[in-house]
């Protein structure tokens, strides 16, 4: 029986619209040619750095990240806040708790991206990122700090992300039970594979979790 339910950050809980938008900004294209390049690269399983490295040959990131918080120091830059939450996040996790489900948030992230949704105070009885953690998805200690941290067995938790490779393959290979989330770029790709049948439940919401994870035994 699932007793608590895990969610990813990215596409799962925050809306990365707006974050994309002002990269294209920063790089000097078009929102609509950097969200083709990123599309390539989750059809492709590439990372969504590559598509930096295609449009803008020989970018450095790092520095680029780190040039930007110097131009714009009180900007939101490749940030999220509040407004960046996608609408059914409150409503679904508060229907959740209320029902006695444990839930909690956990996905690759930057250190920062805790103070952004601690400062959200989302119904949600703890958050973590990977970077806080030193281990980040798909890797299999990921999921092992996950059960720890719900102090359940793996087959009691319910991870809900939208990709295949980075949540539900392994979060299955760790012995929990998934939902692959039809959201954003690579939840729709993913959803379509062949391998989404790994997953336990397709949702295409997060109202419909709780549904879920009250028929998943």
């Amino acid at each position: 029986m699932v007793k608590a339910v895990v969610f990813d950050v990215g596409e799962t809980l925050i809306d990365e619209t707006r974050i994309w938008t002002r990269w294209a900004e920063r790089i000097g294209v078009s929102y609509f040619v950097l969200m083709g390049a990123l599309g390539g690269m989750a059809a492709l399983d590439r990372s969504h750095s590559e598509a930096f490295k295609i449009i803008r040959p020989g970018i450095d990131l790092d520095a680029e990240e780190a040039a930007w918080e110097r131009d714009d120091p009180d900007g939101l830059r490749n940030h999220f806040d509040g407004d960046d939450l996608y609408p059914d996040v409150r409503p679904a996790l508060g229907a959740l708790r209320e029902a006695g489900y444990q839930v909690i948030i956990a996905g690759n992230q930057p250190r920062r991206a805790y103070d952004a949704l601690a400062a959200m105070e989302l119904p949600a009885d703890s958050v973590h990122t990977s970077d806080g953690w030193g281990v980040a998805k798909p890797q299999p200690e990921f999921f092992a700090k996950v059960a720890a941290v719900a102090g359940r067995e793996p087959g009691e938790i319910l991870y809900v992300g939208d990709r295949l490779d980075n949540d539900v393959l392994p979060a299955g290979r760790a012995g929990m039970r998934t939902a692959l989330l039809r959201r954003g770029p690579w939840g729709y790709l993913h959803a379509a594979r062949p391998e989404a049948r790994a997953a336990d439940v397709i949702v295409d919401d997060l109202h419909e979790v709780l549904e879920a994870a009250r028929r998943l035994t």
